[in-house]
């Protein structure tokens, strides 16, 4: 399980804000609210194993999604054989106090990461909430999002335009493809980042808005092709059309920084620090030894 700073720098982060749709998610859903969802194709036993893991149980609210649901999203962006024949992802949404922000951890989840879902429902409209995105056994995680964003739906009665749903797993797609080319971390920061500029200056045109990427990748050492250049244009070109508050992605971009700078501060961050130098010390240790004791058979001989 990896907390969703783990492997993603804070300004990775800040993309986690709010986006048009209603912006009074707690109107209809109270803090501390839970909602479950659950591939279709998992078998009983995995469906038990997963509930188990987060605390759950069949009388808990439960959503089920369906493959078709994941290839309704996704397919226009990825390979149907990436997608897969079966909804295994499954995820927990704990609907958190007004303006906590998105706070994502992942477990057995080894393509999309916690920053690359938290962008990606910050576009969807997701707001103050703590996910948790699992499976029985190692998965990409693509699919997941289709269920998170139907689950919050329901929980809040808000109703997710649909171009914004699609919009929000193209996200996903481009930045697990940036991913691949200029690493995860880069990736989801640059998406981030391009986020916040939107919100602080004015974009009016698509010279604007290719000049913005294109200054903030040369800022993170990021070399695009014209084809990842042009897709990131066309997506965030839409992303501008749907009339986002992006007033309240930078208030959102200030919680999520200071929610960072809390967990790097508490114990739990230093004891993974101390825990991480410990590792390296003992090897180190490990390794002198091996030398000191090839240095002793030696002059012993």
């Amino acid at each position: 399980m990896k907390k969703i700073v783990a492997g993603v720098t804070a300004a990775a982060l800040v993309g986690a804000g709010v986006v048009s749709s209603p912006t009074s998610a707690a109107a209809d859903a109270a803090p501390g609210d839970i909602i479950i969802t659950l591939g279709e194709d998992l078998s009983d036993e995995e469906r038990e194993t997963v509930l188990s893991e987060m605390d759950g149980d069949e009388q808990d609210p439960i959503v089920e999604v369906t493959n078709e649901e994941e290839h309704e999203y996704l397919g226009e962006f990825i390979p149907a054989g990436q997608i897969g024949n079966n909804a295994i992802s499954s995820s927990q949404i704990t609907i958190a106090e007004a303006g906590a922000g998105i706070d994502v951890k992942t477990n057995r989840i080894n393509y999309v990461t916690e920053g690359m879902y938290a962008n990606a429902l910050v576009t969807a409209g997701v707001e103050d909430a703590d996910i948790y995105v699992t499976a029985p056994f190692e998965v990409s995680g693509t699919g997941a999002l289709t269920g998170i964003i139907k689950a919050y739906e329901i929980e809040t009665d808000i109703e997710i335009p649909e171009d914004q749903k699609r919009i929000a797993n193209e996200e996903l797609v481009q930045t697990g493809e940036l991913s691949e080319n200029h690493g995860t971390e880069e990736a989801t920061e640059l998406m981030a980042r391009i986020k916040e500029a939107i919100a602080e200056e004015d974009v009016e045109t698509e010279e604007d808005l290719r000049d913005l990427i294109e200054r903030i990748a040369d800022e993170l050492g990021i070399t695009l092709t014209d084809e990842e250049m042009n897709g990131l244009v066309s997506l965030f070109e839409r992303m501008q059309n749907m009339d986002i508050d992006w007033d309240q992605v930078q208030n959102q971009i200030d919680q999520i920084r200071d929610n960072i700078d809390d967990w790097m501060s508490s114990d739990e961050a230093q004891g993974f620090v101390q825990s991480v130098l410990d590792f390296f010390s003992e090897l180190i240790d490990t390794v002198r030894g091996w030398f000191e004791g090839s240095g002793s058979s030696e002059s012993g001989s």
